[in-house]
């Protein structure tokens, strides 16, 4: 009898740690709007997504590759929406930055060779050498002092079953290596193309 009790109590302290567990699970914060309202009128370098990554069980392969041609349709993507929503800012578009930097070859880094999947970092603070200096370089013929750079895009399956795409982003200062801005966005779809989409939507609350 006592046995029998002592596994009861047992099985219900473990209920009641895991159900404590479960409810101080971390809560993903907010997405952070996009500052347009500091760069507007400036000429901003996007720097095009070197890292793309998703979870297999959502069976998103195909959509995925080749790895080349899924990078180019984010960046194309995310371009369209950012000149559709946030208009009060001149978008230096990476063919921009391609075009750049095949124009000094040797002095100007590849921006698609750029270490740049570094940013994504949460608890960086600066940008690290020689990224900085090498977007530095890039944006002081191509643009002026700030970059927006999507750092990592990872598509995970959600508890519900459901495709998301998470989509880290950073607003630069490449003058100072200060990054003032940062945030996850997040995007629930069907497939790749509707979640980013979904994501990227959240960077501008108040827009259909």
């Amino acid at each position: 009898m006592a046995q029998r009790l002592n596994v009861a109590l047992l099985a219900a302290l473990v209920a009641g740690a895991c159900a404590r567990k479960a409810d101080t699970a971390p809560v993903p914060e907010p997405t952070q709007p996009l500052p347009t309202a500091g760069i507007a009128g400036q000429q901003v370098a996007v720097y095009p997504l070197t890292l793309l990554a998703a979870e297999e069980t959502l069976g998103w392969h195909d959509a995925l590759s080749p790895r080349r041609a899924a990078l180019d349709r984010a960046d194309s993507l995310m371009s369209a929406l950012l000149v559709e929503r946030s208009p009060e800012v001149q978008w230096v578009l990476p063919p921009a930055l391609r075009r750049a930097a095949a124009r000094a070859p040797g002095m100007l880094a590849d921006p698609d060779r750029l270490a740049t999947a570094l940013l994504r970092a949460p608890k960086l603070e600066q940008i690290p050498d020689p990224l900085r200096s090498q977007m530095r370089a890039l944006n002081g013929t191509a643009a002026d002092r700030y970059a927006f750079v999507p750092a990592a895009l990872v598509f995970v399956r959600t508890p519900e079953g459901v495709g998301q795409a998470e989509l880290t982003l950073v607003l630069a200062d490449v003058r100072t290596g200060q990054l003032g801005w940062r945030t996850v966005a997040r995007g629930e779809g069907d497939d790749p193309w509707t979640a980013l989409q979904a994501a990227f939507k959240k960077l501008t609350p108040g827009l259909p």
